[in-house]
């Protein structure tokens, strides 16, 4: 699935622009980026990290592990950013969150919540974003919105594949998390993380509604006739 991780790519990389921008110009709004930031990123590693046969044991969490490294730079570069602006204690919490995510949470997380059904998965993810919406620690809100990433990863996984009528809804979702947070400000703690799940759950749809349909093959190459080739009467 390469074309959803390279637009989720593409927005990681503005979400970095935004945050550097912000820095500058508007470092009140640094922390609500660091969010976006994280949980986007939490959506793009599940589906970057999903495997057919998970390894036994051990080894998929050394596996895990020995990838992270790459990984943290784009967290480095987010505290680098937090820096910047002049919020030291938000970069540790940055860097503190990565590490524990990395290592602990995202292999423990997708353990328990590897073959969780649809239904279960969704009401934890609505636990996960009321959660994101409550007053804590800075570390452990962005640990939350990173598990809040990985958990819309696996909804969007059981979900219907490519189909239009489920990017209706994601669209109908931002909508209302927009226009929720407008006229109700006191609940833009709740509608924010929703907006990211919902822009994240629309640029995996997008990158699938036209992708042309390949059938499944084993080892050989797909066979390709052509109209001439199919209506040609056999000798």
């Amino acid at each position: 699935m390469i074309g959803e991780l390279r637009l989720l790519g593409l927005a990681h990389g503005l979400l970095l622009g935004l945050l550097l921008a912000c820095s500058w110009q508007v470092p009140d709004l640094l922390p609500w980026g660091i969010d976006a930031l994280l949980l986007v990123g939490g959506f793009q590693l599940r589906l970057a990290d999903r495997r057919i046969i998970p390894r036994p044991g051990a080894r998929e969490w050394i596996s895990h592990i020995r990838m992270a490294p790459t990984r943290l730079i784009r967290w480095g570069a987010a505290a680098v950013i937090a820096l910047i602006a002049g919020h030291a204690d938000l970069a540790i919490a940055i860097l503190l969150a990565a590490l524990t995510c990395e290592l602990l949470a995202y292999p423990l997380t997708t353990r328990l919540l590897g073959r969780v059904p649809l239904a279960p998965a969704a009401a934890i993810l609505m636990l996960l974003v009321a959660a994101l919406g409550l007053p804590g620690p800075a570390t452990l809100h962005f640990i939350l919105g990173f598990l809040t990433g990985v958990t819309a990863a696996i909804v969007w996984l059981r979900g219907p594949d490519g189909e239009p009528r489920a990017l209706a809804v994601v669209l109908g979702g931002s909508a209302v998390a927009v226009a929720t947070a407008v006229i109700f400000p006191g609940i833009l703690a709740f509608a924010a993380p929703t907006l990211t799940v919902c822009a994240a759950w629309t640029l995996a749809y997008l990158s699938l509604l036209r992708r042309p349909v390949t059938p499944w093959r084993l080892g050989a190459p797909p066979l390709r006739l052509r109209p001439s080739a199919i209506r040609r009467p056999l000798s």
